[in-house]
């Protein structure tokens, strides 16, 4: 079984210490974290391995999704970002947004687990363009998560699901619903189901429920809190914005879990994500 964590660490030093001892304790094999910053702290240096190669000047943005590896029990093969062109060299991986994915290859090691690919995703806020006049100036995060899923298509080359080996998770900043979410956020699900992409949550109870269920919130929601805001706690945190997917079929052997309770929500904003691959 390979235990990966994905984590939005919100540009933040202790998450790494965090992680440092989880790696210590045996407890998780690759972290796929999101607004990371180009290079973890001095102290925690030799726990981690990452590759963050992209083409453009890192100037422009700087919080970073990263696959990183924390443990011997896996080798990470990781694809280097280049323009998404037509045909790209078969250890680089196209990107046509900055800062929304980290894509790579993970290969356990002394089991019979197949390698599988994983990706850090990180739906950044888009500004929209000048000339809409509008007032809604935070943007919409739709617009990275498409893109994100775009780059995700060119590592699906048939069109039977279980064909393919994928694990995508990280921070979509979207809410899903199946009955209340917008028509913008829905196409991001949708897309993800025609690639054949199933959604692993996580949904309760394998993470804990909102103590009070918000109005854009279905009655019967499945959400669990990933994320609170600068007025909440972990405990009065009620939004999900987190999630996972994985290729259909090898979705049956995949679970998922937030760890949200308050004693265990961690440094950050966003509470971690638990994935365990046993196939």
């Amino acid at each position: 079984m390979i235990q990966i964590v994905s984590w939005n660490i919100a540009k933040r030093r202790k998450p790494w210490k965090v992680l440092a001892q989880m790696a210590k304790e045996g407890n998780v094999d690759v972290a796929l974290l999101q607004e990371s910053q180009d290079s973890p702290p001095p102290i925690s240096l030799n726990c981690f391995q990452y590759d963050n190669q992209v083409f453009w000047d890192k100037k422009l943005y700087d919080r970073w999704p990263l696959v990183v590896k924390l443990s011997d029990r896996v080798d990470i093969q990781w694809f280097p970002q280049v323009p998404p062109t037509s045909e790209v060299q078969a250890d680089t991986a196209g990107a046509s947004g900055i800062g929304t994915s980290a894509i790579a290859k993970v290969i356990p090691c002394a089991t019979q687990q197949k390698p599988f690919i994983v990706a850090s995703m990180y739906a950044r806020w888009m500004m929209p363009h000048p000339s809409t006049n509008t007032k809604w100036m935070v943007g919409y995060a739709d617009t990275s998560a498409h893109r994100i899923i775009s780059d995700l298509s060119a590592f699906i080359g048939h069109d039977n699901p279980s064909t393919h080996r994928i694990l995508a998770a990280g921070d979509l900043n979207s809410i899903w619903d199946e009955h209340k979410m917008t028509e913008r956020e829905r196409t991001v699900w949708a897309r993800m189901e025609a690639l054949g992409l199933e959604f692993l949550g996580p949904q309760f109870p394998n993470g804990r429920a909102a103590a009070k269920i918000p109005s854009y919130l279905s009655s019967d929601t499945k959400n669990v809190p990933t994320y609170y805001t600068t007025s909440e706690k972990p405990l009065s945190a009620t939004r999900q914005l987190d999630y996972v997917f994985a290729s259909r079929g090898f979705h049956k052997g995949i679970s998922v879990e937030a760890l949200n309770h308050p004693e265990e929500w961690g440094p950050s904003d966003h509470c971690r994500i638990l994935v365990k691959v046993e196939e």
